[in-house]
């Protein structure tokens, strides 16, 4: 029998994050940074809107963009957060979570052979994202030194004459960086010259803390050729409802929609209900989920560099992401070690790219308690591993 799978699929390493949650799941008594979710419920009111809509019976299709109400509101809170405006009939599209949005925009956008950018660290879905597309992801290094924040000139030295695309996501996973305002325009210039289309995941835009959030697509001229990503998952505490969006012109977002019609037909109905009551009233559990991690993303910081894993200030997301150099192990080691030695989770910085090497990724969306009782586990830890 010939070999059933395609090279695409077996070209691509399986999810260096499930790994160690598979792992997770045998264990009791975890403490668990290594999730990338929200520990806070949905909202009450948003959940009771989802509710609502099953009781009246709404468990048909919806229009494979969305609902139009959704679409419509979506359409007001890009505006009245970034200045951005899109046609809710043309230029809004709803989707399955931003995953499923992220996949659309480079199937729409990527043909063989194409390069597409991507800086690391990134999110573990980019780059084979782009592979399935049948493109070539071109990895580029945002390093410490910069606050994580890619830059133009990195960039434009990886640009070759089959290059199509740049894919960014910030607030970053797994940095917790977020890019200014005059590095992301130095990048829109870049763009502009050399003509590529920008994908940019904007998936926790709320998540930002005493900094600006700049969508891309605001920027002078980038609205033409930028695909913004986003969804209801991190700012709403919605994971499970799986509901993301894409924001772009009608040319691109005619295709991304041809290939959702045939491959998903529409979001959930009930998710729907629920994100348009999010937009309409879920400014204050917004807010107050901001507070908290923000809290949280002090002690966490604070906690790490007192106990020797210097740690860059995350901006934005929920992630903090510090160096384990000056212990005796490498990124997967430590995480492997503390999981079975301390009980504490965390992801091998490796699993967002080769150049995460040395760092893991800590997420603080856990609670206040479960933050101290983990960073006083890995105090003990460090001191027994320190070179």
């Amino acid at each position: 029998m010939r070999e059933a799978l395609a090279q695409r699929i077996q070209s691509v390493p399986p999810s260096g994050i499930r790994k160690f949650f598979d792992v997770i799941a045998t264990m009791d008594d975890v403490i668990s940074l290594g999730v990338g979710e929200p520990d806070f419920v949905t909202p009450a009111h948003i959940t009771q809107a989802g509710i609502a809509s099953l009781e009246r019976g709404e468990t048909s299709y919806t229009s494979n963009s969305g609902i139009l109400e959704l679409r419509r509101a979506l359409s007001k809170h890009l505006a009245r957060l970034y200045g951005v405006e899109y046609d809710p009939a043309e230029e809004l599209l709803i989707t399955v979570g931003v995953s499923e949005a992220l996949f659309l925009a480079l199937l729409s956008v990527v043909d063989p052979g194409d390069e597409v950018i991507v800086p690391e660290p990134c999110f573990v879905s980019y780059k084979p994202g782009v592979i399935f597309a049948g493109g070539t992801p071109v990895t580029v290094e945002a390093k410490l030194e910069n606050g994580f924040q890619i830059t133009a000139s990195d960039i434009e030295k990886a640009i070759t004459r089959k290059t199509k695309a740049l894919l960014i996501g910030y607030p970053n996973n797994p940095t917790g960086a977020v890019m200014s305002r005059e590095r992301l325009s130095e990048i829109a210039s870049l763009a502009e010259a050399h003509d590529l289309i920008v994908l940019s995941d904007e998936i926790y835009d709320r998540l930002v803390y005493g900094v600006e959030h700049v969508c891309f697509s605001s920027l002078p001229d980038m609205r033409k050729r930028t695909i913004v990503l986003g969804g209801f998952s991190k700012d709403y505490a919605m994971t499970g409802w799986r509901l993301g969006y894409a924001a772009a012109p009608g040319n691109i977002l005619d295709g991304m929609h041809k290939a959702h019609q045939y491959i998903i037909m529409c979001a959930p109905t009930t998710a729907q209900a629920a994100g348009l009551e999010a937009l309409r009233n879920g400014e204050e559990a917004v807010q107050g989920m901001l507070h908290e991690y923000d809290q949280r993303r002090r002690v966490i910081v604070d906690g790490l560099n007192s106990i020797g894993l210097p740690c860059f200030e995350p901006q934005g997301a929920f992630y903090a992401f510090p160096s384990v150099q000056n212990t005796s192990l490498s990124s997967e080691e430590f995480s492997e070690k503390l999981l079975y030695d301390q009980k504490v989770a965390v992801v091998p910085g490796t699993a967002f790219g080769e150049c995460g090497a040395g760092f893991v990724r800590c997420a603080y969306a856990a609670s206040m308690v479960d933050i101290e009782e983990a960073l006083g586990r890995m105090e003990d830890f460090v001191r027994k591993h320190r070179k």
